[in-house]
């Protein structure tokens, strides 16, 4: 699968089986351990990788296998695993009618280790202060993102899955993702999931994962 074995698993599936209704199995049997520091999944268009995210995440559910985050089972722990495991869609409008502090606020009792003050320094780093008392859906598209990106650079998560972390940000904004992810190559027990076409320029990757497999 490409990840590095040699690593302790932050992140384990087992025989993971998923097909979109009507379609072909799009997983049969996909089995990897994610270990600390960045895995990069990459693909073609359509090859599952936002799919694959959400099975990580416990959001899709999967027609067969198991998934473990350290000793917390989704089968068995689901609260407690998905408080593990960070992931918000990037695309999703399910929090539109909410403003940043709002959203951050959820995010903090779906992941009481959040670190308030990292996501204070990450709100000055990717310049969200003029648009904390807006409501997401006024937002563009790259301002929206980046308030999804500060929950989950501040999470404090076992994992963070993060798909197209670059997509309609300003160069500044991905210049500072970069930094985050090369600060977080180096961590020693969490794990973080880019999925994107290439691999996050410049930083050390503990594993990759290439679809399909």
């Amino acid at each position: 699968m490409g990840t590095n074995d040699a690593l302790a698993s932050v992140l384990r599936a087992d025989g993971l089986g998923f097909a979109h209704p009507g379609q072909p199995a799009l997983f049969n049997g996909l089995s990897c351990n994610l270990p600390a520091g960045v895995t990069w999944v990459g693909g073609d268009e359509s090859t599952g990788k936002t799919t694959l995210l959400r099975l990580l995440a416990g959001a899709l559910p999967a027609q067969s296998g198991a998934l473990q985050v350290n000793n917390v089972s989704l089968a068995a722990q689901a609260q407690a695993y998905r408080s593990q495991v960070f992931w918000v869609d990037p695309r999703t409008d399910a929090f539109d009618a909410l403003t940043p502090q709002a959203f951050w606020d959820g995010m903090q009792r779906q992941y009481p280790q959040l670190d308030a003050a990292r996501l204070a320094a990450l709100t000055e780093a990717f310049a969200l202060a003029p648009h904390l008392a807006k409501s997401l859906y006024m937002l563009s598209t790259g301002t929206k993102r980046k308030v999804y990106l500060a929950a989950a650079f501040a999470s404090g998560a076992a994992v963070t899955l993060l798909d197209e972390p670059f997509a309609a940000l300003d160069k500044a904004s991905i210049d500072l993702v970069l930094e985050l992810l090369q600060e977080a190559s180096a961590h020693a027990s969490r794990a973080w999931v880019v999925a994107d076409y290439e691999a996050p320029a410049g930083v050390p990757l503990s594993g990759r994962l290439s679809l399909p497999v």
